[in-house]
């Protein structure tokens, strides 16, 4: 008798934990991603910049909710957004694009005083940026699409020097996920260059004019 309410008791247990992933899948708790993928800073950037004594803040970017994720976002057409299954960003894409903003600068050597937001650096600038475009668009080609608006802000008057928006593609060089990634790497490197090399230009001559 006991041995069978042993086995009947973990016949009930196995039940259990069966009954228990069923409604786990079936109210949709996401999977662990087997892929996680970062991107790198940019390091090469147009001779000449000019070397600057004031400070920025890399604010994080801000993002729609479909992108303000750690999703790695597909877009089938011009008006559907959806993800790849089993790949991660490392984390939310406003905050990776943050750090490889802040790393971007740093490796430009241009400007030593550059942070994040969080840090509490008092800064002469602040960088703000919202994230418009960062997906895979197969009805574009497979072409990767990075897109990104900016905005050059005086402290502590808050007071925008300029706007801009900076965008770029890649197209994937095979298949396959890594492609892709690499792809997005491409592009953003792009992007980040572009943000850095104008920030620290318009920055300069904001700086300049001011101390007239």
């Amino acid at each position: 008798m006991k041995q069978m309410t042993r086995l009947t008791l973990v016949a009930l247990s196995l039940l259990t934990a069966l009954s228990l992933a069923a409604c786990g899948n079936f109210l949709g708790v996401p999977k662990a991603a087997s892929n996680i993928f970062t991107l790198t800073p940019k390091s090469t950037f147009q001779a000449g910049l000019p070397a600057v004594e004031w400070q920025l803040v890399i604010e994080e970017p801000l993002a729609a909710g479909g992108l303000d994720s750690s999703r790695i976002a597909v877009k089938p057409n011009e008006i559907e957004l959806k993800y790849f299954s089993d790949s991660r960003w490392t984390e939310r894409a406003p905050k990776m694009i943050q750090t490889l903003l802040v790393e971007s600068f740093e490796n430009s050597g241009t400007i030593v005083a550059v942070g994040r937001q969080a840090i509490g650096l008092r800064s002469d600038f602040s960088l703000k940026t919202e994230l418009r475009e960062f997906q895979v668009e197969p009805y574009r080609g497979g072409v990767v699409r990075v897109r990104v608006n900016a905005k050059l802000i005086r402290q502590p008057r808050q007071l925008i020097i300029n706007s801009a928006s900076f965008e770029a593609t890649a197209q994937p060089e095979g298949t396959g996920m890594l492609a892709n990634i690499r792809a997005f790497d491409a592009a953003l490197g792009a992007v980040l260059r572009d943000i850095v090399e104008w920030s620290i230009l318009e920055g300069q001559a904001a700086h300049a004019t001011a101390r007239r």
